[in-house]
């Protein structure tokens, strides 16, 4: 028994201390290193105005957006009124009020499809050229910017009438 412990030993000690099977690998730089992987910038970015197609579909989603302020506000006014007389919480009052704020947070949504419809032309032009012009994404960020502010003011007086219903 004591002589194949040995031998288990001895070979396993020769087998740690053996050379490896190939040379090792250098550390030298490898070809695929010395490729530079920044995106070269060009020296004169296009100018001119933006693509016509682009334009129009902005300007049709900035309108949606615009026009569906005057229901919001509608909406808003009903909800400001039965959030004023509402009673407590559970009360038939207070659940009217509830069911119209749903209205408002129905109405925002318009907005808020609008918003992520113009998000959604910058990411497939993007996707599909690889780039966007200086001048469609002026104008896309123009018109996301519009939509943002019609949402900020919509979803401020959201949150104005939750925190009233709340208390």
């Amino acid at each position: 028994m004591r002589i194949i412990v040995s031998i288990v030993v001895a070979s396993l000690v020769t087998a740690c201390s053996a050379p490896s099977a190939g040379p090792e690998p250098s550390l030298a730089p490898r070809a695929a290193e010395a490729i530079d992987p920044r995106i070269p910038i060009p020296a004169e970015v296009p100018a001119g105005p933006a693509d016509q197609a682009l334009a129009s579909q902005l300007a049709d989603l900035v309108a949606q957006a615009r026009s569906g302020i005057a229901a919001f506000e509608a909406r808003r006014s009903n909800a400001d009124r039965l959030a004023a007389n509402a009673g407590p919480m559970a009360s038939e009052s207070w659940v009217a009020a509830q069911q119209a704020l749903s209205l408002l947070v129905e109405q925002y949504g318009v907005t808020t499809q609008v918003a992520a419809n113009i998000d959604e032309l910058g990411a497939s032009r993007l996707e599909s050229q690889r780039w966007i012009r200086p001048a469609d994404q002026k104008a896309i960020s123009s018109a996301a910017a519009e939509v943002a502010a019609i949402g900020d003011a919509q979803a401020g007086a959201i949150d104005r009438l939750k925190e009233q219903l709340a208390n």
